[in-house]
């Protein structure tokens, strides 16, 4: 099996997950892509799989699936490679925000399409990604100070977990 992280986000969540699956081998691989221009609606590849896919079974990694689109670019770029079986594993999904109808195979946790969240991979300003945990925080507050949520380092008990 293939495991491919969609970088940076999902990176934290698929080292985990990669330690966890104990009964098959695993490889890892990874996708980068650039963020949607702003009113394009498009993604483009930046850093392309290394690993050949072709009849192998692959999982794509996400740390947050919200709205459906990058994912389903992402499943016919690698759909084209001709791997075996492609399926989606996703830390977190946006079910209510979906545009692009799809089944997600493996889901962590189902989150309410309006939750701001940090941590765990997920950041703000490149921010917050090492937190151990996923957090719920105030949108406002964290565009206004992207420092706002800094105490949350070293905390043993942040204010809202995930």
């Amino acid at each position: 099996m293939v495991l491919v992280g969609v970088l940076k986000g999902a990176l934290v969540f698929l080292a985990d997950l990669a330690r966890a699956i104990r009964t098959i081998d695993v490889q890892i691989d990874f996708l980068a892509i650039s963020r949607y221009a702003p009113d394009s609606g498009r993604v483009r590849i930046l850093q392309d799989l290394a690993i050949d896919v072709a009849g192998r079974d692959v999982v794509l990694v996400e740390d947050l699936i919200d709205t459906g689109l990058t994912i389903a670019y992402l499943l016919r770029h690698v759909g084209e490679r001709a791997p075996r079986r492609l399926d989606v594993c996703a830390l977190l999904d946006r079910v209510e925000r979906r545009i692009v109808p799809f089944d997600v195979r493996y889901v962590g946790i189902e989150v309410p399409g309006d939750t701001f969240l940090v941590g765990y991979g997920l950041h703000h300003a490149e921010r917050y990604r090492n937190l151990p945990v996923v957090l719920t925080v105030d949108r406002a507050a964290v565009i206004a100070d992207p420092d706002a949520y800094v105490d949350a380092y070293g905390a043993t008990d942040p204010p809202t977990r995930r």
